[in-house]
């Protein structure tokens, strides 16, 4: 299997920390915050990952060259502007060979095993899916959810930010051109094509300054987090 880390955003909310430093470059627990999603893939047998960046890219790349300190084989997507989520993975989408791949947010922290990533691709392929989200408990930010699963919850929860994708979910976007995800999602819900597992250890969206030191503060105190 093959990932993706999004770390094209402007990371807006994340000002003044963000007009010197791309937001996924920012440190938590001792190290940049993109640098804990890559050594989590590694350890799960993930090596093959792509970056897409745009909004001071070239720092991410000088601070993670090819991945080889890390035991990754790293690639990077470069956007001109910010495709947004749907339009990077779209122009991404040739590195993964026409294969289910596993895309994570890089402004996010949690503790889970991207091993499960490799069962959730299994998944999309026995019921002929198109996405499998991880989801998780409601944060104050998000009181209402993103996604319904019965099966999971009665009420909706919500979307993390780490996904598997069949490639066809994304084959018929036109090419350079600023996407969303969500309707994708939305629309794959609606149709049956939805999967979805919910975590219930650590996860943080880190949008905000108060939240990336509340969770520098919380890795502090878990000198095993790594």
């Amino acid at each position: 299997m093959r990932a993706m880390i999004l770390a094209a955003g402007r990371g807006k909310r994340m000002r003044p920390l963000t007009d010197t430093t791309p937001k996924p470059l920012l440190r938590v627990g001792g190290q940049p915050l993109i640098v804990w999603h890559i050594k989590r893939l590694v350890a799960a047998g993930i090596n093959h990952i792509i970056i897409n960046h745009a909004w001071l890219g070239e720092q991410i790349i000088s601070a993670l060259g090819n991945g080889q300190q890390y035991g990754a084989q790293l690639h990077y997507s470069a956007e001109s502007t910010a495709l947004e989520t749907a339009g990077g993975i779209r122009q991404a989408l040739p590195f993964f060979q026409d294969q289910p791949f596993l895309v994570i947010n890089g402004d996010i922290w949690c503790d889970w095993d991207a091993r499960e990533a490799l069962d959730a691709a299994s998944r999309l392929r026995q019921c002929q899916a198109l996405a499998w989200l991880l989801v998780v408990d409601n944060p104050d930010h998000n009181p209402d959810g993103d996604f319904l699963f019965p099966a999971l919850c009665p009420h909706k929860l919500t979307f993390s930010g780490i996904g598997v994708y069949q490639p066809a979910l994304f084959a018929g976007l036109p090419a350079r051109r600023a996407l969303p995800l969500a309707p994708l999602l939305h629309q794959a819900h609606k149709d049956g094509q939805l999967l979805g597992a919910f975590h219930a250890g650590q996860w943080t969206d880190v949008g905000t300054p108060a939240r990336l030191e509340q969770l520098d503060n919380g890795l502090a105190r878990l000198p095993d987090a790594r």
